[in-house]
């Protein structure tokens, strides 16, 4: 049979339809963001693929949709007492209802906008990602900076976006369109967020510093417990065990049933209390500003007073922090999931993984040199508690190490004894042996 013989071709041949919107022809504004209402969302902006703020993922976006000229960026509100409450559950519960809301909604807005013959794409707002990427970055859309470009908020010391209404009770989705908008949306003139450094009181692993920097790692490894990384370490946790009564003194009942429950109805953060306690946005600081008192006693209080278990990698300053600060919440050790399986992944992450408080007294320069199959080279600077990661070599070092990618990929993973790769030369050192001891202390697994 030909093609043009075929019963669905010559049913499309006979059809009347009205033609598809010019792609010269941008979408009214108005009407596309009362039909992104009328779905359900809270509020909604509209972001050109070209906006500076999205130069860092512009790419990625375009792999996975190749036709995006515009992305439309919404916020759905959360319960705030659910997420406000000690008991995580409820909060978890809210998370994971209110995640799939943001999904339906833009699924629905998909559907409507391709009846219409104009093609668009609803990443998740959330999970599934791209998994085959980890420990890389899984994500097809970073849905945050979206959201500030779209003018629904910005990022407050907790990276969390603060919508200038609903505060930080808000999640966040992202549709990728195939055209562009009459109008798009510019960034509020003003961050919501008062700094009352709350979420910093707040975090039972000091995530978040008083002066705004955020530990990645700290953050990861215990409120992301029993996501990825959290869930690969409970599972050599299993394959390491002799026996049941071996396993059992590695993980208690509670976390084992804990990690069936986030297995069977969703995974569960282990805290987001910078969320809770947050008091910014304006249906929200009204009673914080009348009652302050109150606000820490009903709020503040009960998460910091919780008897819990803390989720640190040993030796980190988050250990530190949860020992100085919180010596009734109990501490365990455990595994650094974050462990890259490339040079690309290892330089991208350092950043996320330094440990400020371990790097007091040193100020080094370091270059690398990695050969075999990954060939880069890379200079890393860490001084007063900071550190820096460039390509190439830059200026003199302190230290120069030359390695072997793959063999510096298992001594990352430890996979491999750094004395052998030392003796037999598959890491070099050109400069003192203390520096590179110094370097790792920054970086506990």
């Amino acid at each position: 049979m030909k093609l043009e013989d075929h019963p669905t071709v010559r049913r499309v041949r006979l059809k009347t339809t009205s033609p598809a919107p010019s792609e010269n022809q941008p979408l009214d504004a108005g009407w596309l963001r009362q039909l992104v209402l009328d779905a359900g969302a809270d509020d909604v902006g509209f972001v050109e693929i070209g906006r500076p703020a999205l130069d860092p993922q512009r790419d990625d976006i375009l792999k996975a949709f190749s036709h995006t000229k515009t992305l439309i960026s919404f916020v759905v509100r959360m319960n705030r007492e659910a997420i406000r409450t000690a008991a995580r559950s409820c909060s978890n519960s809210e998370f994971h209802r209110g995640g799939d809301e943001v999904n339906g909604i833009a699924r629905s807005v998909v559907q409507a906008l391709e009846d219409r013959g104009i093609r668009a794409m609803n990443p998740a707002m959330g999970f599934p990602m791209e998994m085959d990427r980890f420990p890389g970055k899984v994500w097809v859309v970073s849905h945050k900076p979206v959201a500030v470009a779209a003018g629904l908020g910005k990022m407050g010391i907790h990276r969390n976006v603060i919508h200038e209404k609903f505060g930080n009770f808000i999640l966040l989705g992202t549709i990728l369109l195939d055209a562009e908008v009459s109008q798009p949306s510019q960034p509020i003139g003003y961050n919501p967020c008062l700094e009352c450094k709350l979420c910093v009181a707040a975090c039972p692993v000091g995530a978040i510093s008083p002066e705004g920097d955020f530990d990645f790692s700290a953050c990861y490894t215990h409120n992301y417990r029993e996501f990825m990384g959290g869930f690969t370490d409970w599972v050599e946790q299993v394959a390491d065990s002799r026996n049941a009564r071996d396993y059992r003194g590695r993980v208690s009942d509670a976390e084992s049933a804990s990690l069936w429950q986030s297995l069977s109805y969703g995974a569960n953060y282990k805290s987001a209390y910078c969320l809770a306690v947050c008091p910014a946005g304006e249906d929200v600081i009204g009673p914080f500003l009348a009652d302050r008192k109150t606000h820490l006693e009903e709020i503040v209080r009960p998460l910091q007073k919780k008897e819990e278990t803390i989720y640190v990698i040993r030796n980190s300053d988050a250990e530190e922090h949860v020992a100085r600060r919180f010596p009734h919440k109990k501490i365990k050790h455990v595994g650094n999931s974050l462990r890259p399986n490339t040079i690309e992944v290892f330089l991208d992450g350092m950043q996320h993984l330094f440990q400020p408080g371990k790097s007091a007294g040193l100020n080094a320069a370091f270059h690398f040199t990695f050969t075999g199959n990954q060939q880069r080279r890379a200079t890393v600077v860490i001084k007063d508690r900071k550190i820096s990661v460039e390509e190439g070599h830059i200026g003199r070092p302190d230290l120069h190490v030359t390695a072997d990618s793959q063999t510096w990929i298992r001594f990352l993973r430890k996979e491999v004894n750094p004395i052998w790769a030392l003796l037999w030369r598959k890491i070099r050192l050109d400069g003192p042996l203390k520096l590179l001891v110094a370097f790792g202390k920054c970086f506990p697994r």
